[in-house]
């Protein structure tokens, strides 16, 4: 089997694993769960752990992680961009 190709499964695989992860934890968490958006959230998840685990391909392993982490790096990225609402009180 072609390297690349097999990184690019793993990194795939542990995509897919991130949002398996997030389901369990919203559905631990009685979450109401929108199955539409969870399909595109783990399929994303999946195409960035391709790209992901073909990038960091020295080892089988790490592509694996790196389909994982991918997912979540950038979820921690776009939080810390999110604008967050402030609360300013009224003029006196």
């Amino acid at each position: 089997m072609d390297a690349t190709f097999l990184a690019a499964i793993l990194g795939g695989i542990g995509g897919l694993t991130r949002g398996v992860v997030g389901l369990l934890k919203a559905l631990s968490l009685r979450r109401k769960i929108l199955w539409g958006y969870y399909v595109i959230t783990v399929l994303v998840a999946v195409i960035i752990g391709i790209f992901v685990g073909i990038v960091f391909n020295f080892d089988t392993r790490l592509s694996l992680l790196a389909g994982y982490a991918g997912t979540d790096i950038l979820e921690g990225i776009y939080k810390s961009f999110a604008v967050q609402k402030v609360y300013m009180g009224k003029k006196k």
